[in-house]
């Protein structure tokens, strides 16, 4: 196991974010839930800092690409494609080609949110590892009143319509394809007569758009099998947020060791333990009633 701390500070000095990076060369077993039978490529982009405090925009945006697959039973997962990506590089590689491929980077992870629609049946399932600790909570699937508007895009050569709707929080807009008959979606978003290719809040501060199809596909559709810690939805977010204000004490408090964090000339960075104050909120803005 490599832990990596890193510290984003602001051109004031202000610490506006902390990361922990862990990279475990081994991969969780997994479980198959369905065999895919169509797959899409969204890049995931979202604002780290929608206060406006780091002088560069483009270090204010994070992004990912998210893998949504979809099954013929109903039941569709959205991922990382990094971190199927990673894993498949741990599974095929010795120990003195992963140390390698650390030093190189190339252990980087993706987003460990997971988004299973209609697993368990009629239910959605949000996965995710947190620091070092795999949470699991299930929810009714979400009721999305969309409002038909008259808008129009071209995304990937098909022609799509455009749905707003008032989502936990955001009020967000979408662009489906009636062509592609999947009344699926990125993330949570579903339940237009067509995929959702494209969707973004009022503000852009996440977004979501279709980068690939692959119309046929025999990938399977897997959950890891690790030990979740089962939890609610206002619960994961409470615990989320408590690592992100404090990652460094979360890792020592859940027993992960202690993290000894220096500046560029390697002096201890005494203040690093301290919380700090989120630069941003996340995507649903009701978790914390």
């Amino acid at each position: 196991m490599f832990v990596m701390a890193i510290i984003a500070m602001a051109a004031t000095g202000k610490t506006l974010r902390r990361k922990l990076s862990i990279y475990r060369t081994n991969v969780p077993e997994t479980e198959t839930l369905a065999i895919g039978t169509m797959e899409f490529v969204y890049d995931y982009k979202w604002c780290v800092d929608t206060t406006g405090q780091l002088d560069n925009i483009d270090n204010s945006y994070e992004r990912d690409q998210m893998l949504l697959q979809i099954a013929s039973n109903g039941l569709s997962k959205f991922s990382s494609y990094k971190n199927l990506s990673v894993d498949s590089l741990l599974m095929r590689s010795t120990q003195e080609q992963i140390a390698a491929a650390a030093m190189d980077g190339k252990l980087s992870r993706g987003e460990f949110m997971t988004i299973y629609k209609n697993y368990p049946d009629g239910k959605l399932t949000h996965t995710e590892k947190i620091c070092d600790d795999w949470f699991r909570y299930d929810e009714e699937m979400p009721q999305f009143n969309w409002e038909l508007s008259d808008s129009t895009a071209t995304i990937l050569g098909y022609e799509c319509r455009s749905a707003v709707c008032d989502f936990r929080g955001r009020k967000w807009t979408v662009f489906y394809c009636e062509d592609i008959p999947i009344m699926d979606g990125p993330w949570k978003l579903y339940g237009l007569p067509g995929l959702i290719m494209r969707a973004h809040d009022e503000k852009c501060h996440y977004s979501f758009e279709c980068i690939g199809i692959k119309s046929t596909s025999d990938r399977p559709i897997t959950i890891y099998k690790v030990p979740f810690n089962t939890t609610s939805r206002a619960k994961y977010y409470d615990t989320k947020h408590r690592y992100d204000v404090n990652p460094y004490a979360y890792y020592e408090a859940t027993g992960g060791g202690t993290i000894t964090v220096t500046d560029e000339s390697g002096n201890a960075v005494l203040d690093a333990y301290d919380p700090i104050e989120l630069p941003f909120d996340y995507i649903e803005r009701d978790w914390k009633k």
